[in-house]
């Protein structure tokens, strides 16, 4: 079941690429592709520590997290206590936007 879970989540992460790309303001000197954080999803949906490769994309996509808190469609993946957890982890507050 906790397969099918991470596999379910990757899909709709996906999907939602496809429905909203473009639909995210951009920041300075980043490159707002919330996609790049599915490395991360593996730290998100369970309890194991992000990677290395997670917090290097946490910390990438940082200037772009008041753009994703303010897409509705993108909130809920980026206020979860899940995600806060990861990126507390990785060294990255979540701005309050």
């Amino acid at each position: 079941m906790k397969g099918s879970t991470k596999v379910c989540c990757v899909v709709v992460l996906y999907a939602l690429t496809v429905v909203l790309m473009g639909h995210v303001p951009t920041a300075e000197a980043a490159n707002c592709n919330y996609m790049e954080l599915v490395v991360c999803a593996g730290a998100i949906t369970s309890p194991q520590p992000p990677s290395r490769d997670c917090c290097a994309k946490v910390k990438e996509q940082r200037p772009c997290f008041c753009g994703y808190l303010q897409n509705p469609s993108l909130r809920q993946y980026v206020t979860p206590d899940n995600a806060r957890r990861v990126a507390r982890q990785c060294g990255v507050v979540i701005p309050k936007c």
